[in-house]
């Protein structure tokens, strides 16, 4: 019985489309992560969504740094379930979180807030002042790197340069409810860059080429200037951490000597993008299943849903992807809002039947099903609460 069998054997009881979680995938997926990881590793909320898989990993890596959350509502949230540790991974400007988060702060939880703008600051100075207490703050700089015929990284922290963010610490001393806390560097072009040598096209391999040698002159950037970064900020305020890294640069990540913990978040689900990275030895640890619902002729078929399209820059590898090779997208349709034309190679598809699929990212599919089905051993492991099962939605 190979793999679609078995899910299909599994879950014959759930209504489609259902979304699931296959329990020894994640394993293998975390003990992947403590294999690599040689330095604490800091959970990234937004490619997981869902309370239960949080308390899952929390409990089984080996050394847990914490949560990188991505709003203030949604620290707020995860406080109030019991998390503590908490890096709010983008700056925030929502007022009535900022102050609930500063009260649980001063009532001990550890949460630090990131900043890379004198404006972001100065809210946090006006909330901690009226509330008579401190604000702790990472901050982000931007260790991307521009090789002027090409930028190749993120545009978001402006604090590019040594210079600008000593320009920056130095106006701090202006905030006197403002402590600051951590660092972070993040090699997004790095962590959040697919290798592509294995890529199926022609066209992606050739990129791969291209991105591979971006990787190998930007790391050089990357070490320089984040070590200066934290020798800095060192030499003015004692910095209880310094962040970086991602699921695709870990072992990297770990091995720099300024660096004292990881983030990491896909590489526990294992998404279509994370099949790409030529260092990463990874389980696709969820996906979804729809019903085909109609045949337009002896190869396509019309199945409900599917229109899960991954955030990020518009290309063939933000759309979801078939477990069975035989299975294609139009791609003059793609997949659909409400109804996914596809090719079966086979013609072997009969109405009624159920097809697999993965999404490109990690955490974005949450948004979309409430709940996670849990598989171990190959039987049904019951329902997991994503945050929209529990009736959240941040962004």
């Amino acid at each position: 019985m190979n793999l679609l069998e078995k899910y299909e054997n599994v879950f014959q009881h759930i209504e489609r489309p259902f979304a699931w979680l296959d329990y020894d995938a994640l394993d293998q997926n975390i003990d992947f992560v403590n294999r690599l990881a040689t330095k604490p590793v800091r959970i990234a909320t937004k490619s997981v969504r869902s309370v239960s898989v949080l308390k899952y990993i929390q409990e089984k890596l080996v050394n847990y740094a914490g949560l990188m959350t991505f709003t203030a509502a949604e620290s707020v949230y995860l406080i109030e379930q019991g998390f503590n540790h908490l890096l709010l991974g983008y700056p925030t400007f929502e007022e009535n979180n900022i102050k609930k988060l500063l009260a649980y702060s001063r009532a001990g939880k550890d949460i630090t807030f990131m900043v890379d703008a004198y404006e972001q600051v100065q809210l946090l100075q006006n909330c901690a002042e009226q509330m008579q207490t401190m604000a702790k703050i990472c901050i982000d700089i931007n260790i991307s790197t521009n090789f002027k015929w090409i930028y190749f990284g993120t545009k978001r922290s402006p604090l590019d340069s040594l210079q600008k963010l000593k320009n920056f610490t130095d106006k701090l001393t202006d905030y006197p409810n403002i402590c600051i806390h951590a660092l972070m560097g993040y090699e997004a072009q790095i962590a959040g860059v697919p290798d592509l040598s294995l890529a199926n096209s022609r066209k992606m391999r050739a990129k791969g080429l291209v991105v591979r040698q971006l990787k190998k002159q930007s790391i050089e950037k990357i070490t320089s200037f984040r070590r200066l970064a934290v020798a800095h900020v060192k030499s003015i305020a004692p910095v209880a951490f310094v962040n970086g890294g991602g699921s695709g640069s870990i072992t990297y990540t770990c091995e720099q000597q300024e660096i004292t913990e990881a983030t990491v978040g896909s590489a526990f689900f294992a998404p279509v993008l994370f099949d790409h990275y030529d260092t990463l030895n990874l389980q696709p640890a969820v996906g979804f299943a729809l019903r085909v619902t109609r045949q337009f002729d002896a190869h396509t078929f019309v199945c409900q849903g599917g229109g899960y399209i991954a955030s990020g820059a518009i290309g063939e590898d933000r759309a979801p992807v078939f477990l069975n090779e035989n299975y294609q997208l139009l791609p003059l349709e793609g997949a659909g809002e409400v109804q996914t034309p596809f090719i079966d190679s086979t013609g072997s598809l009969t109405i009624g039947d159920t097809v697999y699929l993965r999404h490109a990212k990690a955490g974005e599919l949450c948004e979309r099903f409430t709940v996670l089905h849990g598989t171990r051993n190959m039987c049904y492991a019951g329902p997991i609460l994503t945050y929209r099962g529990e009736r959240q939605c941040f962004l």
